[in-house]
């Protein structure tokens, strides 16, 4: 791959740093560049201005400095297209940024001679129905949330292929992807799954019942949710960067999209030693 486009979070700390890091290595590297304008300028000289939708039909794939909410504006901006995403963390926690920023240099090296890995991310696709008619479309590499957005609890009527799952009086409810398992669906108590999994975990958030636990579904399902009462404010949001209000009448209904990301790891690398970095895994002390 030699035509890479990159998407950063220039408002980190460490972004301008990297980025003129990054212009270097490309150039010791033999990589071309293709940035926006904002971050051409922490780049430096040598690299080529477009804009996304531009520049997903010049590049190879993409390199994303930033966390995770940096990974999954990157994702929705592709729309799809069969671009890989290599994540580089300078944020946070960074569960899809599989590169830390000392490797930098060794990763652009990976890229630039074909030595990676690659594996496929499913997207969960939702629409919003009222009356029969299609109001909205949203896809979401995490997770579909919808939600209150008080201190309010709202009735969320769930049903999965037309059967009623239940009626759930809650703070909101978490739809998530195998990639957004470790998100908002494991805060609200779900199970943690791998990102080859064919499935979607439903999560309650604050159930007002002791017998409520998160629901495991094959991502060939069509699940469907309705508010019960929508004289309060109720919100959809898509990995929480976009989203709307409902309003009476609207069903949410969300299935696998038939798009996905396609994400880009480096030799060695191993999805449960993520896990055990990020979430501080440490086995039993028991002998």
């Amino acid at each position: 791959m030699k035509k890479i486009g990159i998407i950063a979070n220039c408002k980190k700390q460490r972004a301008c740093d990297v980025l003129a890091r990054l212009g270097k290595k490309s150039i010791e590297a033999g990589l071309e560049l293709f940035a926006d304008e904002t971050t051409v300028k922490l780049l430096g000289c040598g690299v080529i201005v477009r804009d996304m939708k531009a520049m997903v039909d010049k590049i190879d794939a993409v390199v994303v400095l930033g966390g995770d909410g940096t990974m999954l504006r990157a994702a929705r901006e592709l729309d799809g297209a069969d671009k890989p995403l290599m994540g580089v963390n300078i944020g946070g926690l960074g569960f899809m940024t599989s590169v830390a920023e000392e490797y930098l240099d060794k990763a652009l090296d990976c890229m630039a001679r074909d030595d990676f890995n690659t594996d496929v991310r499913s997207v969960i696709e939702c629409v919003i129905v009222c009356g029969g008619r299609e109001k909205a479309v949203y896809r979401a590499l995490n997770d579909i949330v919808i939600h209150s957005g008080s201190s309010r609890i709202v009735t969320l009527h769930v049903s999965v292929n037309d059967e009623k799952v239940a009626s759930y009086a809650c703070d909101g409810l978490v739809v998530s992807t195998p990639t957004g398992s470790t998100g908002h669906s494991l805060s609200a108590g779900g199970p943690i799954i791998m990102p080859e999994t064919q499935a979607f975990v439903l999560s309650v958030i604050c159930p007002h019942t002791l017998s409520s636990r998160p629901l495991v579904v094959p991502d060939k399902s069509e699940i469907s949710v309705e508010a019960g009462d929508l004289s309060q404010n109720v919100f959809l949001s898509a990995d929480g960067q976009v989203g709307q209000a409902l309003v009476p009448g609207d069903r949410v209904i969300m299935r696998r999209s038939k798009k996905s990301v396609k994400f880009v790891h480096l030799p060695g690398y191993s999805y449960f030693s993520v896990l055990q970095e990020k979430l501080h895994w440490s086995g039993s002390s028991v002998k």
